[in-house]
């Protein structure tokens, strides 16, 4: 929970980089949200009104994560349109965000495993 909510208090940051288990732990939270929110949506009958509330909340910190991930790779955050693709662009990007981190610093700032 401590990954999800430090993602949130960096709202809409897009510099620096961050790590591989940052960015999965906000992806897991995310899904298991979703999922809590969809059943709870089934039951009042509200038909995803709170999933698409939730969604539009996430929705800057989820790109903001991506590209701070991505930058941890050395690429640009332009990189994450590539997920516009069909297909090849989703398989792309799963492989650019499971990927470890650039070792050294980079543009983006000092590798975060280093300066925990």
């Amino acid at each position: 929970m401590e990954w999800y909510l430090g993602v949130l208090k960096k709202y809409a940051v897009f510099t620096g980089r961050a790590r591989r288990k940052e960015y999965w732990m906000f992806f897991l939270f995310n899904v298991i949200i979703s999922i809590v929110l969809g059943v709870v949506d089934g039951v009042l009958g509200t038909a995803g009104i709170l999933g698409a509330l939730y969604g539009l909340a996430v929705l800057i910190p989820g790109i903001a994560v991506a590209i701070r991930r991505l930058h941890d790779t050395a690429r640009s955050g332009w990189w994450l349109l590539i997920g516009f693709v069909p297909l090849v662009g989703l398989i792309v990007l799963i492989v650019f965000m499971v990927q470890d981190s650039v070792d050294e610093g980079n543009e983006y700032g000092p590798n975060p495993k280093q300066t925990v």
